[in-house]
C-alpha cells in the first residue's frame, strides 16, 4: 500500500502544480492497452492502427496545413452559432422566468422542440438552405438554445422572492432588482446552461459537418472514410476530445466554479 500512497500523493501534487500535465496521466494505461491490442494483431492493422501510425498521420496533416485549417473552420462555426444561440436564449429565458403567463404558455413548446434532435432538422434545412454555413449555424443555434433557455428559466424562478421584495421595500427600481438581485441569483444556473449548451453544440456541429460540411473536423473524418484511412479518423476523434477538454476544463468549468463560489453556492 505504501507505493500506491506515494504515487497518489505525487499525482495530487502534480495536479495542483501542473494541471494540464496531470490530466494526461489517466490516458497512459489506455494508450498502453491500445498498443498491446495492436501488438497482438487481433485485428488487421488497416482496421486498428497503432498510436504511432496515428501520430504519423497527425504530423502529416499538420505539415500539409489541413488539420489546422479544418480545426479553424469548426471553431469559427461553433463560435458564431453559440454566440447567436446565447444572444437569443438568455433574454428569452429571463422573460419566461419573470413572466408566469409566458412560462405557462411557452414551457410545453420548449419541451416539445427540445425533444426534436438537431439532426432531425437537417433534411428540411438542406431543402431550405442547401449545403453551407447557414444550415450548420442553424443546427448549432438550435442545439445551444434550449439548454440555456431552460437553465435560465430555472435560475430566475429559483431566486428567493423575499430577496426581490426586500430590495423593492428599500426603494430599488425594477431594472435595479433585475440586475442586482435576480440575475446574480440566477447566474450559476445560466453558466451551467451555457456549459451544457456549448457541449451539445460542439457535438451537433461535428454531426452536421459529417453530413453537410465541405470542411471542418467532422468533414475530415467523414472524408477519410472514402480513402479507408482509419488513422485520419482517429486523429479527428482525438482532436475533438482534446479541444473540448481544454474548453470545458480550462475555461467553462472554472467560470462555473467561480460563479458558484461568488454567490455562496459552493464552499471555497
Amino acid at each position: 500500500m505504501r507505493p500506491l500512497q506515494t504515487l497518489w500523493g505525487y499525482y495530487i501534487r502534480m495536479t495542483i502544480k501542473w494541471p494540464g500535465l496531470a490530466a494526461l496521466i489517466p490516458f497512459i494505461p489506455l494508450i498502453a492497452l491500445w498498443s498491446f491490442v495492436v501488438w497482438l494483431e487481433l485485428f488487421p492493422r488497416v482496421f486498428l492502427p497503432g498510436p504511432g501510425d496515428v501520430l504519423i498521420k497527425a504530423w502529416e496533416l499538420l505539415y500539409k496545413g489541413i488539420l489546422l485549417d479544418y480545426l479553424g473552420d469548426s471553431v469559427v462555426r461553433l463560435s458564431v452559432g453559440a454566440a447567436a444561440g446565447m444572444a437569443l436564449a438568455i433574454p428569452l429565458g429571463i422573460f419566461i422566468g419573470l413572466n408566469s403567463r409566458a412560462h405557462e404558455v411557452s414551457w410545453p413548446i420548449l419541451l416539445f422542440f427540445q425533444a426534436i434532435g438537431d439532426i432531425a432538422w437537417l433534411p428540411i434545412l438542406l431543402i431550405w438552405f442547401g449545403f453551407g454555413l447557414t444550415t450548420m449555424t442553424f443546427v448549432i443555434v438550435y442545439t445551444v438554445l434550449f439548454p440555456v433557455v431552460l437553465n435560465t428559466v430555472l435560475g430566475i424562478r429559483s431566486v428567493n422572492p423575499e430577496l426581490r421584495r426586500a430590495a423593492q421595500s428599500l426603494g430599488a427600481s425594477r431594472p435595479r432588482i433585475l440586475f442586482e438581485v435576480t440575475l446574480p441569483g440566477a447566474l450559476p444556473n445560466i453558466i451551467t446552461g451555457l456549459r451544457n449548451g456549448l457541449g451539445y453544440g460542439w457535438r451537433a456541429l461535428i454531426a452536421a459537418e459529417i453530413i453537410v460540411g465541405t470542411s471542418g473536423i467532422g468533414f475530415l473524418m467523414f472524408d477519410a472514410r472514402r480513402a479507408g484511412s482509419v488513422e485520419e479518423i482517429v486523429v479527428g476523434m482525438i482532436v475533438l476530445g482534446i479541444l473540448w477538454y481544454i474548453v470545458d476544463s480550462w475555461i467553462l468549468a472554472p467560470i462555473e466554479r467561480a460563479t458558484g463560489q461568488r454567490w455562496g453556492l459552493v464552499s471555497s
